[in-house]
């Protein structure tokens, strides 16, 4: 499958650079957004497969958009949630969240990407 992605961040410089080091990973980086509105009116014009959330969109809270990013888009994104700061300080937040998962933008790149919804996609589901 070919790894549609959106990045939902604040800082475009980040925007910049991640998509940048996803696009040579081979991800197809289809779009960025800046806030959660941008990225809700995307995410159903781009249909991504998968979308990088911040954690601390400025005012907004990226844990919140990515409910709604899965809850009412058409195209049902996996989300994965990023942030500057390391996995520790966010992993009950995450565990609590619709994101599929956590990844500090220090370690993203597209086989982190891959592995994590690899990872995810092996794991038993309850009966």
């Amino acid at each position: 499958m070919d790894m549609r992605c959106l990045i939902v961040d604040d800082n475009d410089r980040f925007l910049e650079t991640a998509r940048g080091v996803l696009e040579r990973d081979g991800i197809d980086v289809v779009g960025v957004a800046s806030d959660g509105q941008e990225a809700l009116e995307k995410i159903g014009e781009l249909r991504p497969s998968v979308a990088l959330v911040d954690v601390c969109l400025g005012e907004e809270c990226g844990v919140e958009l990515a409910g709604l990013l899965i809850d009412e888009s058409p195209a049902k994104p996996i989300v994965i949630l990023i942030s500057t700061y390391p996995a520790d300080d966010f992993a009950d937040i995450v565990a609590d969240s619709a994101a599929l998962g956590f990844l500090p933008k220090s370690e993203l790149s597209g086989p982190a990407i891959r592995k994590l919804i690899g990872e995810i996609d092996r794991t038993p589901t309850d009966s």
